[in-house]
């Protein structure tokens, strides 16, 4: 029964694996104009500050995405509790890390001001829920800790949906226009996601969800 309630985390699992590995592709190959990248000025691609903080958002991102959803599990809490407590401060480090440069490089988002305000909106607040679960464990109060990463991890997942979303809404929704379709998504690839971390939240008076 236990193996049957928890078979929605396989691909949820598979997919944070998926896309925290991803960042290593900018390291080994050439990404300039591709990926993240494509589209960008090359006035914003040379700027070191922005190139260096765009390596920082993707590498801690991916670095949080990947090892952040292994923290709610209750079996491996109890099993490994002082693991669970290193990965913790890896996880809240990272997101830190990732949130800061997330913002600036959100000031020059493709798609201008709706882009800017979206994904700049997402870095601050996933800034803000990180902080949050920090001080609630630093004061020892798990349920509010455990709410707080589940609305934080919601926010890290959004660049699993973003992913998902674009390649789907570009050709089908906006019929090839990729501006239209970046720009929904800037919002809809996190704002979806943290409805969904509140309605957990709200169903489940025991969060922990594995």
């Amino acid at each position: 029964m236990r193996k049957l309630r928890n078979w929605p985390w396989v691909p949820f699992a598979l997919l944070a694996v998926g896309i925290g590995l991803y960042p290593s592709i900018y390291y080994l190959t050439d990404m300039s104009r591709t990926g993240l990248l494509a589209g960008k000025p090359l006035a914003v691609k040379s700027s070191l500050v922005w190139h260096t903080l765009f390596y920082v958002h993707i590498t801690f991102g991916g670095i949080a995405l990947l090892i952040g959803w292994t923290q709610f599990s209750s079996r491996l809490r109890a099993r490994y509790l002082s693991i669970h407590r290193r990965v913790g401060k890896v996880y809240v480090v990272a997101v830190l890390c990732s949130s800061c440069a997330g913002f600036y490089i959100a000031l020059f988002a493709t798609g201008g001001i709706i882009s800017v305000l979206g994904f700049g909106s997402l870095a601050l607040i996933w800034l803000y829920t990180d902080i949050m679960a920090y001080s609630q464990i630093r004061r020892l109060n798990i349920p509010e800790h455990k709410k707080w990463m589940i609305r934080n991890y919601a926010l890290t997942f959004a660049a699993v949906t973003l992913r998902i979303y674009l390649p789907l809404m570009v050709p089908f929704l906006f019929h090839g226009d990729f501006m239209a379709a970046y720009r929904t998504i800037s919002w809809l690839c996190w704002v979806p996601n943290l409805v969904v971390a509140e309605l957990i939240i709200s169903c489940n008076k025991k969060v922990s969800v594995i």
